[in-house]
C-alpha cells in the first residue's frame, strides 16, 4: 500500500512572529478526522480544519484513505494557502484527518507538519496530534537507543515509533501499549487504509468530541464548531481514556485507561475555543459571559464605559456590562483581514502591528473613563500598547480587567506559553504590572470565583498556569528553553 506524500512551504509563511514572543499563549493544535463513504471526505476536512483555524496557523495537512492507500498532502501556511480546489480533488476516499499546527514541541518546519504518514508491520497508518508528551526526552532516548529514526522534532513522531514498535499486536492493542507509556496531553485521531481511531488521554487536557453526519457517517473535531461547519451533529465528546473505532461495521468504543483525576485545560474556556463551540457540556460563551459577570461582582469600578479588547475579551466585557449596569461599547475596532500571527520583522513595525490589528473610535471613548477588558495578561506588551493608543485619542482613565487570574506557570501540555520567567505576572506585583502597562487601575479575577463559575465541575479543570498545581508530574529539565529541537 502505497502513500504519496507532498510538502510545501505556501506563502512563505512561517507561523513565528520575527523573533518577538506572543503576549498570549499560543494556541496548540486542531485536529479533524471524518470517516463518510460516498462523500467528498477531503473537501469536508478542508471545512472542518477552516473552522479550526484559530488553534494553529503554521502548517496544515490532510490525509486520506480508500480502502486501499493513503495519501497525504500537507504544507506550511494557512489551510487556504495550502490547499486548492485541484489538490483536494486528487485526494479520494472514504475517510481522512486533517490538522493544523502550532508548535508547542520542535521547530516550525515542513518536516514537522501533520498529519504524520508512515508504513509499520500492518500497513499504513496516518496520525495527528494535539497536545504535548511531557516523558517525550525520556522515549526518545529509549527509542533512539533500541534503533528508531527520526525525522522531525515532534513528540508525535515519538508516537509514531511507540505504535511501530507494537506493531505485531492489533492496531488497538498497539494504541493501549502505546498509551501506557507517554504521559502528558494528547487527542489523537489515527487513519488506516479503512478504519479511523480516536483516542483522548485519561487526563482529558485536549478537547475532543464525536458527531454524526445526517446521510451516514461520523466526524470528529477538537471543536464542536467543526461539527457545525460540516453539518453533523454532535453525540458526545470523546471521554479521557477513551479509544473510538470506526471503520464498515460502524462505530465501536472502549475505555481503556481510567484517571485518578480528569484536567481538563481552563484555558480552552477562557481563551483558545471559539465562542460558539462546546466543550465536556460547556458553551464556551456563555462561560465566558459568567466570568465577566463574576469580575463585576468582585470589582465595583466606577466608569462611563465597558470595552472589550476584541475578540478575546469581547464576551467577558458583555458578561460584566450586564452585571455592573455599565454601557458596553465596542472601543476598539478590529481589522478581520489579520490573523493571529503577523511577520514583524523590524521593532519599528512591531510597534506599529498593534495599531494595524485595533484602532480605538474616538468619538465613543474621548473624555471618558473607560472599563477595558480582557481574557489574560502574560507578558503586558500588547496590553501596554492599547492602553497608550487609548490616551493617545484623549480617554480621561483606564482601568485594566482580566477575566483570569494572574499567569504565573508555563504550560507543559499542549499550550505554548512563555517560559516562566518571561510571565509579567510570575515576577511582578500587581501594583507594578499596572505601572508597567500605564493603567490607572488592574484587576485580575480571583481563581476561587473563576472556579465558581464551574460549580462541581470545577474539581476536573486543569489550573496549572494559574498555580503551579501540576496533574503530571513534570520531569526535571522540562523548562520550555529545554524542548528539544533540530533547528
Amino acid at each position: 500500500m502505497p502513500v504519496t506524500a507532498s510538502i510545501t512551504p505556501a506563502a512563505g509563511r512561517s507561523g513565528r512572529t520575527g523573533g518577538e514572543l506572543p503576549d498570549k499563549p499560543r494556541e496548540e493544535c486542531g485536529i479533524f478526522g471524518v470517516y463518510a463513504p460516498g462523500r467528498e471526505v477531503a473537501a469536508m476536512t478542508y471545512y472542518g480544519l477552516y473552522a479550526l483555524q484559530h488553534r494553529g496557523q503554521e502548517s496544515a495537512g490532510i490525509a486520506v484513505a480508500d480502502g486501499r492507500q493513503v495519501n497525504l498532502y500537507k504544507g506550511m501556511g494557512l489551510v487556504a494557502e495550502v490547499f486548492s480546489r485541484e489538490r483536494l480533488q486528487q485526494l479520494t476516499g472514504h475517510l481522512a484527518i486533517g490538522h493544523v499546527r502550532y508548535s508547542t514541541t520542535g521547530a516550525s518546519q515542513p518536516l514537522n507538519a501533520q498529519p504524520l504518514v508512515f508504513r509499520y508491520a500492518r500497513g499504513m497508518l496516518g496520525l495527528a496530534h494535539n497536545g504535548n508528551i511531557t516523558n517525550v526526552a525520556e522515549l526518545r532516548e529509549r527509542l533512539t537507543a533500541t534503533g528508531s529514526v527520526f525525522q522531525s522534532t515532534t513528540d508525535s513522531e515519538v508516537i509514531v515509533n511507540l505504535i511501530a514498535r507494537y506493531g505485531s499486536s492489533s492496531l488497538e492493542e498497539a494504541v493501549v501499549k502505546c498509551m501506557i507509556d507517554i504521559k502528558g496531553a494528547y487527542s489523537l485521531l489515527l487513519i488506516t487504509a479503512d478504519r479511523l481511531l480516536a483516542v483522548r488521554d485519561p487526563y482529558g487536557f485536549r478537547p475532543l468530541c464525536l458527531g454524526e453526519l445526517p446521510q451516514g457517517g461520523y466526524v470528529l473535531a477538537s471543536e464542536s464548531c467543526a461539527l457545525d461547519t460540516v453539518g453533523a451533529r454532535k453525540l458526545r465528546d470523546v471521554q479521557p481514556g477513551e479509544i473510538i473505532s470506526i471503520d464498515q461495521n460502524g462505530l465501536s468504543c472502549q475505555t481503556v485507561l481510567s484517571p485518578r483525576r480528569r484536567a481538563h485545560c481552563i484555558f480552552e474556556y477562557i481563551y483558545f475555543a471559539r465562542p460558539d463551540s462546546e466543550i465536556d457540556g460547556f458553551n464556551v460563551n456563555q462561560v465566558r459571559r459568567a466570568l465577566g459577570r463574576q469580575l463585576a461582582r468582585e470589582y465595583r469600578v466606577q466608569a462611563d464605559l465597558v470595552i472589550p479588547v476584541p475578540d478575546s475579551g469581547t464576551a467577558a466585557a458583555r458578561g460584566f456590562a450586564e452585571e455592573s449596569g455599565i454601557p458596553f461599547e465596542e472601543g476598539l475596532m478590529k481589522n478581520r483581514y489579520i490573523g493571529r500571527t503577523f511577520i514583524q520583522p523590524t521593532q519599528d513595525l512591531r510597534d506599529l502591528a498593534v495599531r494595524l490589528k485595533l484602532n480605538p473610535v474616538r468619538e465613543v471613548l474621548q473624555g471618558k473613563s473607560v472599563i477595558m477588558i480582557d481574557d489574560s495578561l502574560v507578558r503586558g506588551t500588547t496590553s501596554r500598547k492599547i492602553v497608550g493608543m487609548l490616551r493617545d485619542c484623549g480617554v480621561r482613565e483606564v482601568h485594566f480587567l482580566l477575566s483570569s487570574p494572574p499567569v504565573v506557570k508555563s504550560c507543559y501540555y499542549g499550550i505554548d506559553t512563555s517560559d516562566e520567567s518571561e510571565l509579567l505576572a510570575a515576577s511582578q506585583p500587581v501594583e507594578e504590572i499596572r505601572r508597567i502597562i500605564g493603567a490607572d487601575g488592574l484587576y485580575y479575577l480571583s481563581q476561587e470565583g473563576m472556579l465558581e463559575v464551574f460549580g462541581e465541575y470545577r474539581h476536573n479543570l486543569c489550573t496549572a498556569c494559574f498555580d503551579g498545581s501540576y496533574p503530571v508530574e513534570i520531569p526535571a529539565g522540562s523548562g520550555k528553553k529545554a524542548k528539544y529541537s533540530l533547528e
